[in-house]
């Protein structure tokens, strides 16, 4: 059984995700954790040039870099998958679905962003700060209530798709070695795709393979934020305002959510000290503490939704 069957597929996919809720990430020895370290350390060697001398063979050597730490472990792991599917009938189903747990990060999601809606309600806006650091880049140093719950919801309505709906989407495409490709890479593009003058052309390739990998998972995670919201306004800011947003990926998801939720985001933020004013996202109120719990219901609806229809497809193939 070199293919998963569909019905091994959506079983394993159901089972994927019920570890993930019940689970979480792994408190310790977590695979992507490990990863981490392991691109930082091979950017740090082999990007090593400054602003002043940084030329075109950046880009070579992040597509090199790109290639020497992705690929080998796509490879292994899908030899490891079709030795498994022929030695067992249940080994390499189990293997799909270990796979697809460490890969996902929708109870992550939960537990990185849920404290701060606690602290908020509590009126501990000191911990909030500091919690909302942990998941964005931008300055929460000097950070309001709306301005925390605007960073904390725009973070949970992007990583609908990129830490969740993308992974279940190339692992229905791939199994758990196309989960493990798109998480990978993924985790390359927020390590590299900054366009600061070191990354800038170093992780042009990743940021590249990620927005290509990315774009039909990021229009399918806009269109069920809208299919489970405020679908009218949803696609009204999406066709509005997610071509002026500077990813082409996070635009329409990030729009298409805040008008699911009626919420008004983007605009004002602070960066390494400098305020940007980012273009609109949604139509309605300003972000507050319940609407990140709203945010990640809206995850959680999409990633059902996309289950029960897979369910649904199984019974009537």
């Amino acid at each position: 059984m070199l293919v998963l069957t569909s019905s091994v597929m959506v079983a394993a996919l159901v089972l994927g995700i019920a570890l993930d809720l019940l689970l979480g990430e792994t408190r310790r020895w977590h695979p992507l954790v490990g990863f981490g370290k392991l691109a930082y350390a091979l950017e740090a060697r082999w990007n090593n040039q400054t602003q002043q001398t940084q030329h075109a063979s950046a880009y070579l050597k992040g597509g090199l870099a790109w290639l020497v730490i992705v690929i080998p472990f796509v490879v292994a792991t899908q030899a490891l998958l079709w030795w498994c599917a022929s030695h067992s009938l249940w080994l390499a189903p189990l293997l799909h679905i270990v796979l697809l747990y460490f890969c996902l990060g929708l109870r992550s999601l939960y537990d990185h962003t849920a404290p701060i809606r606690q602290a908020l309600q509590d009126g501990d806006l000191a911990t909030a700060r500091t919690l909302t650091s942990y998941i964005v880049s931008r300055d929460t140093s000097q950070a309001g209530e709306e301005d925390i719950a605007k960073a904390s919801v725009e973070s949970l309505l992007e990583n609908g798709c990129d830490a969740v709906f993308g992974t279940l989407f190339w692992f229905v495409v791939a199994g758990g070695a196309g989960a493990l490709l798109y998480r990978l890479s993924n985790t390359l593009d927020a390590m590299w795709g900054y366009k600061t003058p070191r990354l800038l052309r170093f992780g042009c390739v990743a940021a590249r393979i990620d927005d290509a990998l990315n774009w039909i998972p990021a229009r399918l995670t806009a269109l069920s934020y809208a299919a489970l919201g405020n679908t009218r306004l949803a696609l009204q800011c999406w066709r509005r305002q997610a071509p002026v947003w500077p990813s082409p990926n996070a635009g329409p998801v990030m729009a298409a959510g805040a008008g699911a939720l009626e919420l008004a985001l983007g605009g004002l933020a602070t960066y390494d000290g400098v305020q940007e004013v980012r273009p609109a996202l949604g139509l309605g109120k300003a972000a507050s503490a319940p609407d990140i719990q709203r945010a990640w219901s809206l995850v959680l609806r999409t990633s059902m939704l996309w289950t029960g229809c897979l369910l649904l497809w199984l019974v009537f193939i």
